[in-house]
């Protein structure tokens, strides 16, 4: 498509080159730019372009465009909106996906823009219509509908609007009442709140009441009353009628036309293929609820203006205004629309050029305008980030049969790709110790075998009361996060588990698992010492590759290949690698065209082989999915433009980037459900929603809500509050309304950092080592190794004679690039109280290794068989014999530790210090408590305490800034005990049912 200055409108140069939302009105068959201190602001007699960038994960920049029509909009402002759409496209280079939205019936993409909502204003520009100024509050009728965006429609006021299947808002000067139809669900509820919220802000500058009735609760209290007073009283409600609104395009078969002359010809078709569109042409395809405009890339501009035009018509003609209008360009055609063709090719051969972006940035450069953002850009190279803590706890079992066994510390980084394997990894997370369970299934291993890892694996995610991550990982497809916790990864061939013995055996199979006295050959790759593997492929020629390191042995010789196009990193760690396959053994090197013929006679002579890197699925731009599972049916719903919000805790969501896929699974979805999360995963690979060539084999990971780990929540821009919060959304959210933020919840804290100067001389804390060699930099070298490589791997495995100047890559923690708090110390937390009980039901830990240390403070392994908690600043002792106690702080404590290792474990909520001495200290004499006011006084958890007529729900002097669904919390032990007659403790082990009845009868739910 040829493009020149004058087919474009001069308010769009420099447009699009930038991520973010740009917004035109029509004004006079011309657009205007708006302020984006009006975006969000429609008017029901205007029309406007909103055109939303995104900037890709590749370094290009996608474009979507929409252009909205108020209710009152002219035909002629409307066609132009039309017109200047195709334009705007022609300016960005002929690739956006262009929307035609209605007020009213807008796509769930074009309000991910505006959240919470839009409420478009009466008037106008272009109408006649005036900016209406009104010198009353008008009370107003708002109906909400949507579980993930919100439809927000100023309706009637009157009673017989009002029903039982949506949710409605009334807005008075004073207050603003959400009426919950009885038919609701608990997420549209939520979603209806934040329109409240909108509305608070909006048109009352955040200052007014607001109320909740349910409906079917008649006048139980004064706001019930003070609600219908606005209808003139309490009336039954009608049952809801069908409007014209609710009307839906359905049983339309799918029709294809082709737009000849500014007309739709049907085209006649036993079945839709791609073969039926011609380039030259633009199509029609109606599918009822969405009328498609394909472009083909040879039509003109005129043509594309032309039948865009037809498509409006055609629409009107058909009397749908909930049909949505989509425009999309041949070669960028979206997912939906090649989902409704019999078949796609996987990949369009479309010669698809810089030519129209490129001629369109030239004409507005010589104008002086910035057009940088116009052109594809090259992607950024960034290392990949592991989001993880990689200092933790490994412990790994093989299974056999439906029993599991635990490999020792030598030998749990040594896998065979006929079995499979269950594996625990607890590491330090942001706020407590994160647990990550996961499976691993080799390319020779059974079905049976997969299905017992799964079920032992799920058995200790939901022992650990679903608080760990789960994983499933194929061979071949590991995730970088699994081959950095175990930092030397090595996978040989055949099995050694009865499964994989039985099935070779049954089916009559050479049996070629690993033998040391045998010809093999491992591929070397890997990124550092922290990060590196040796996979057992076929001794033969044709397993080699240029751009890898090779370890060849048979019985007593052992041969390495360096490939032309490895670097000297790459040749290191096959020394690494060496010292765990042939240790202590003489090697000689082989480089890439000079190779001994003995080298050749043991892979069995001379071929060809690649010189190319192997391809693994690169992770591309998250998507996010709702989902729902029942009776083997999967059903999702994307959501766009998503954040922390959209996850609520009813529901499973989905977040897919490619090449990992994430479930999420809120707190209050049912067990039995919950259990059905890795099936849910597995669907979401085999139907492939997105079209994007899935691979069934990528990893999964089924993550809970509350124990989110951090290579998810870089998805997110996160509030870790939010996930720590009790109740269904609706409950959630209503507190944040009323309290103007997410409550403070009971919530374990990070062991504030250990002090190694001052006061304290701790000795300092080992760390996990980076590499899992076993040899020591002191032992003889065989090999004739360089002294440089021996001191730089002396360094790696003694971290106190490291060079400071040159550190292990993974030695600090890494946390994501999201919204979460940084945390403030470099220590790490202790294993939290909940995890660390449970996991003592799991086998027993793997032996002490010298690169495997435990992130805790202990230093015993043996348990504490006593807690002693403080409120004040203790400073503790342990004097030649080991204390059974454990102390506690909340304030300043010095913990003192002398020659025998202790049987506890200090904690501390703010400062602690671990000393070794040989006499107790004195405690200070002062307490200090942060997060406290000054007239307040502090339970035994931290908690403000309040009396207990402050607390109840009929309160004349109620607290403000508390959890309104825990009140009982805030209640003194004594006082606790006098209302409920019981402990806290003994309350909390009740049913839940009976905990809110307790509350209810003393007025405190």
């Amino acid at each position: 498509m040829s493009v020149s200055m004058r087919d474009l409108d001069p308010s769009f140069q420099g447009a699009g080159k930038e991520a973010g939302i740009e917004i035109w009105r029509i004004e006079n068959f011309k657009p205007v730019l708006v302020q984006k201190s009006s975006h969000g602001k429609f008017f029901t007699g205007d029309s406007y372009i909103v055109l939303k960038t995104t900037a890709l994960k590749s370094g290009a920049l996608s474009h979507n465009i929409h252009y909205w029509l108020g209710k009152d909009t002219s035909q002629d402002e409307s066609g132009a909106a039309a017109i200047k759409t195709v334009e705007l496209d022609a300016a960005l280079g002929g690739r956006a996906v262009q929307y035609r939205e209605v007020q009213g019936h807008e796509t769930e993409r074009f309000l991910s823009y505006f959240k919470p909502c839009i409420i478009p204003q009466e008037g106008g520009i272009a109408s006649g219509f005036k900016h209406p100024e009104e010198e009353e509050y008008k009370v107003r009728l708002y109906v909400c509908k949507g579980k993930h965006v919100v439809h927000v429609k100023e309706v009637l006021f009157a009673r017989s609007t009002l029903n039982h299947d949506d949710i409605f808002i009334v807005d008075t000067k004073s207050k603003i009442f959400q009426f919950n139809g009885s038919n609701s669900s608990i997420q549209e509820r939520a979603k209806a709140l934040e329109v409240v919220q909108y509305i608070k802000d909006t048109y009352h500058d955040g200052k007014c009441e607001i109320a909740t009735i349910e409906d079917g609760k008649l006048m139980a209290d004064a706001e019930s009353g003070e609600f219908w007073g606005l209808f003139g009283g309490f009336a039954p409600l009608p049952r809801k009628t069908a409007s014209d609104d609710s009307k839906k395009a359905e049983d339309i078969p799918t029709t294809l036309y082709s737009m000849e002359k500014g007309q739709p010809e049907r085209v006649e078709a036993d079945s839709l293929t791609r073969e039926l569109l011609d380039t030259s042409r633009c199509y029609l395809l109606d599918c009822g609820e969405e009328i498609f405009v394909w472009l083909g890339r040879s039509t003109s501009l005129d043509k594309r203006k032309t039948a865009s035009g037809a498509a409006d018509e055609f629409v009107r003609g058909l009397d749908r205004p909930r049909s949505h209008i989509i425009r999309v360009i041949e070669g960028f055609e979206t997912v939906m629309f090649r989902s409704k063709f019999d078949s796609w090719p996987q990949s369009t051969k479309v010669a698809v050029t810089e030519d129209g972006r490129g001629k369109v940035a030239a004409l507005l450069q010589r104008q002086g305008v910035n057009v940088k953002g116009l052109l594809k850009s090259t992607p950024s190279k960034e290392e990949p980030q592991l989001y993880i803590d990689c200092t933790g706890n490994l412990q790994v079992w093989r299974v056999n049969g439906q029993e599991k066994t635990l490999l020792s510390a030598s030998e749990q980084s040594k896998f065979f790709s006929g079995d499979c394997y269950v594996f625990q990894y607890s590491y330090p997370g942001q706020d407590t110790d994160e647990v990550l369970i996961g499976t691993w299934f080799g390319k020779q291993s059974v079905e049976d075998e997969r299905a017992s890892a799964t079920a032992q694996a799920s058995k200790m995610v939901e022992s650990l009361k679903f608080m760990a991550t789960q994983a499933r990982i194929y061979e071949g497809n590991e995730p970088i996060q699994f081959f950095a916790i175990f930092q030397s990864f090595i996978v040989y061939k055949g099995g050694i588990s009865e499964g994989y013995k039985k099935h070779m055996a049954a089916n009559e199979l050479q049996d070629d698992t690993y033998s040391e006295d045998g010809v093999a050959l491992f591929r070397i790759q890997g990124t550092g010492p922290e990060n590196m593997q040796a996979i057992q492929v076929e001794p033969s020629a044709s397993s080699l590759n240029s751009s890898y390191c090779f370890i060849l042995h048979s019985g007593s010789t052992v041969l390495t290949w360096n490939g032309n196009l490895t670097s000297s990193e790459d040749q290191e760690l096959v020394e690494r690698l060496l010292d765990l396959i042939k240790p202590n053994m003489q090697t000689k090197l082989q480089k890439e065209g000079a190779e001994t013929d003995q080298f050749w006679e043991l892979l069995g002579g001379k071929s060809e082989y690649s010189s190319q890197k192997i391809a693994r699925d690169a992770e591309s731009d998250p998507h996010l999915f709702s989902a729902s599972y029942l009776k083997g049916d999967l059903k999702v719903k994307e959501i766009y433009n998503f954040n922390q919000d959209d996850l609520m805790t009813e529901d499973m969501f989905i977040v897919d980037c490619h090449s990992d896929i994430f479930v999420w699974v809120g707190k209050e979805v049912d067990s039995k459900n919950k259990l059905h999360a890795l099936v849910v995963g597995e669907k979401f690979l085999e139907h492939d929603f997105l079209l994007e060539k899935l691979s069934h084999h990528a990893p999964i990971y089924i993550v809970m809500e509350g124990s989110e780990p951090s290579f998810f929540t870089r998805f997110f821009t996160w509030d870790s509050k939010k996930s720590a919060m009790h109740g269904n959304s609706f409950q959630r959210k209503l507190a944040i309304v009323k309290n103007g933020g997410p409550p403070v919840l009971d919530k374990p804290k990070r062991r504030a950092p250990v002090s190694y100067g001052g006061r304290s001389a701790a000795p300092e804390k080992p760390q996990r080592s980076r590499s899992v060699s076993s040899f020591s930099p002191d032992r003889v070298r065989v090999r004739g190794r360089s002294p440089a490589f021996n001191a730089l791997a002396a360094n790696f495995e003694n971290p106190s004679a490291r060079n400071l100047s040159t550190p292990p890559p993974m030695v600090r923690k890494i946390y994501p690039k999201s919204g979460s708090a940084t945390p403030d110390s470099s220590t790490p937390a202790p294993k939290s109280a909940a995890i660390a009980a449970l996991t003592s039901s799991f086998d027993k830990p793997a032996p002490a290794r010298e690169f495997l240390i435990p992130r805790s403070a202990k230093a015993s392994a043996e348990a504490p068989k006593s807690e002693r908690k403080t409120d004040g600043d203790d400073s503790v002792n342990n004097n030649a014999e080991a204390p059974k106690s454990e102390p506690k702080a909340d304030g300043d404590d010095s913990v003192n530790n002398n020659a025998e290792a202790p049987k506890s474990e200090p904690k501390a909520d703010e400062d602690d210090s671990v000393n070794n001495n040989a006499e107790p200290s004195k405690p200070k004499p002062e307490t200090i408590h942060e997060d406290v006011k000054e007239d307040e006084a502090e339970d035994e958890e931290g908690l403000p305490i309040y009396p207990f007529e402050r607390l109840r729900t009929d309160s004349t002097d109620p607290v403000a800034d508390i959890d309104l669904t825990k009140r009982e919390t805030y209640l003194s032990s004594t006082e606790f005990k006098e209302k409920f007659q019981m402990e806290k403790d003994a309350f909390y082990k009740l049913p839940k049912w009976k905990q809110n009845k307790l509350k209810m009868s003393l007025q405190l739910f």
